[in-house]
């Protein structure tokens, strides 16, 4: 069984993301029609006034576009923490209607770190296919073949078993998730998944995500006492100056 490699792509989004919100914005404080809204907003430069947007704490127009990844290589364990996120739309593969012939998994990096508890980590991922096989078989000698079977058998599987799954959120409800899940307190799998994702969307909608990331970039940490204490490094990360 290989260990999965993360691959985070952005499949889709909505087109002119940037024009989109300025048009919303600007039908919110204009008498113009939308037709003319429109025009104007196609003829100029749109950066400062989307820009604008965000520090006036004006967010309700970014949520009128969205962006959908196709992700794979994360663990069970990570997909968990992701669908916590309600504001977005999400469809899994599923072990109940595919079968796990020979799974993928996640090694964490402080196993990885060790060859003892990495050989430790293996042997039990063998196991855990062999089991679900051996259990499988036994289920489908009874009769109980495909979604019966594996419906069942699927129990034995590991969180640490690779997973797909593709993610559809709002550029407002993005903006929140890349707050929580790039900070150094996010656990490490979904940290690196957010981070691809930002990087994406930071190349479609720049003015949009161009101050996005972990909540002490531009603020006090708002992890309080739980602080990382390493925000000075984290903003020289993001590129954030003094």
């Amino acid at each position: 069984m290989p260990e999965a490699a993360l691959n985070v792509v952005l499949l889709r989004y909505t087109p002119g993301p940037e024009e989109v919100v300025a048009m919303a914005a600007k039908l919110c404080y204009s008498p113009a029609g939308v037709d003319e809204l429109k025009q104007k907003i196609e003829a100029k430069d749109q950066a400062s006034f989307v820009e604008k947007l965000a520090t006036m704490g004006h967010l309700s127009p970014v949520e009128h576009v969205s962006f959908t990844f196709g992700i794979e290589g994360i663990s069970r364990a990570c997909s968990h923490q992701l669908v916590r996120h309600r504001v977005a739309s999400y469809s899994q593969q599923s072990q109940r209607y595919v079968r796990e012939e020979q799974f993928d998994y996640i090694i964490p990096p402080s196993i990885k770190q060790d060859p003892q508890a990495t050989r430790e980590f293996e042997d039990f991922m063998a196991e855990a296919q062999k089991r679900y096989t051996a259990i499988l078989t036994t289920l489908e000698d009874k009769g109980l073949t495909g979604e019966s079977g594996q419906q069942d058998a699927r129990y034995l599987l590991p969180n640490a078993a690779e997973t797909k799954i593709v993610v559809t959120m709002n550029a407002r409800e993005l903006l929140h998730f890349f707050r929580v899940r790039c900070c150094n307190r996010a656990q490490w799998e979904i940290r690196a998944m957010a981070e691809q994702m930002l990087g994406l969307v930071k190349t479609a909608a720049p003015v949009i995500f161009g101050k996005a990331g972990p909540g002490c970039l531009h603020a006090a940490c708002p992890e309080g006492k739980m602080t990382c204490g390493k925000i000075e490094e984290v903003r020289k990360k993001y590129g954030v100056k003094k």
